[in-house]
């Protein structure tokens, strides 16, 4: 009996294969861009309604499939459905994000970690239907945020530029922020293992305010809870795939890399794509890094910019994508475009 793994090109790239025209996906691909998820969305009560409710994320997860044949579907979720788990009061008000009721030392110990996977049944529940809609070559993501963004919002209140509230409190109470972190990795372990138990074939764990930190505080409350996710995840599922996102940590993505587990790093815009060639791609795939601007402008200077990471990183292990999410601007005739070269480009 053929295996339905077989011919997924991204599940590939993270067992180490390269490919002359490399597996594509994008960060936020099902997103605001998209007239079908706005349709979509305008069903549901609320960004989290459409995160809990399975035949509506299934729905949009599925659409840019449908509408460019990535080969990568990442589930339609937030990384702020964990605490909202947990029992952080949490809402997204349109034009402004994400709110929550920020947490102090006193309110990290009101967590409910027991409640999370009971809380999360209709996320899973989109995993499964995602798998089953989906073409047999096509690689399912799933994912949630590392422990330290999440807790950047769950201390804040909301994102900052700085995360200055989350930085000050793991400076001046380290003993309760670290509580708070603990809480979070062992959540993101039964979370991340639950998504592969339904059908997920690789997760992603996305770092985006890693690059806020300074070396040492980088280690201890980045580096270490993604090993420990890494190393929990293959408690359950010894052959888990696992890709990370730290997003703006410059040369510190080589320890990540090389030293976490991992089977891909995430490349953010920043990172030189020569660099990345010399000194990640020995040690794990990498995924990336267009600047997400530059497929706004469309034109010459994204089949450009395509080009370059192409030439630099396609030889080795390497799945192409944004630097960061897709934002709602993208035309999508800038996607269709980039998909075109993507497929077409040739050494």
């Amino acid at each position: 009996m053929t295996d339905p793994k077989a011919n997924r090109k991204a599940l590939q790239v993270l067992e180490g294969q390269s490919f002359a025209s490399p597996p594509m996906w994008m960060m936020r691909q099902a997103g605001r861009y998209l007239p079908e998820y706005r349709a979509t969305r305008a069903q549901a009560n609320g960004f989290l309604d459409l995160c809990y409710t399975p035949e509506l994320a299934t729905e949009v997860t599925l659409q840019p499939i449908r509408r460019f044949g990535f080969d990568v579907s990442i589930l339609f979720s937030d990384i702020l459905v964990i605490p909202d788990a947990l029992g952080q009061d949490v809402r997204f008000e349109e034009g402004v994000g994400p709110i929550l009721e920020p947490l102090d030392a006193a309110g990290i110990q009101t967590l409910k970690p027991d409640n999370v996977l009971k809380h999360l049944e209709p996320v899973l529940e989109t995993v499964s239907r995602v798998r089953d809609g989906l073409p047999a070559e096509t690689t399912l993501f799933g994912f949630c945020g590392a422990p330290w963004t999440v807790a950047t919002y769950m201390i804040g209140g909301r994102g900052s530029p700085d995360q200055a509230a989350a930085r000050q409190m793991a400076l001046t109470d380290p003993d309760s922020f670290q509580i708070l972190v603990d809480c979070l990795v062992d959540s993101s372990i039964r979370y991340l293992s639950a998504q592969i138990d339904a059908g997920a074939d690789a997760v992603q764990i996305f770092d985006t305010w890693a690059g806020s930190l300074d070396e040492e505080q980088f280690r201890r409350w980045c580096f270490e809870p993604l090993k420990r996710i890494v190393s929990g995840v293959r408690a359950h599922h010894p052959d888990a795939k696992i890709v990370a996102f730290p997003k703006g940590v410059g040369p510190l993505y080589e320890e990540v890399a090389r030293d976490s587990g991992v089977n891909a790093v995430g490349l953010d815009w920043s990172v030189p794509t020569g660099w990345a060639r010399d000194n990640l791609q020995k040690h794990c795939a990498v995924q990336g890094n267009l600047d997400p601007q530059k497929l706004i402008a469309g034109g010459r200077a994204l089949d450009e910019a395509v080009d370059r990471i192409l030439e630099d990183l396609g030889s080795g292990p390497f799945i192409f994508n944004l630097g960061h999410g897709i934002t709602p601007n993208a035309p999508v005739a800038h996607v269709e475009q980039l998909v075109a070269r993507v497929r077409g480009f040739k050494r």
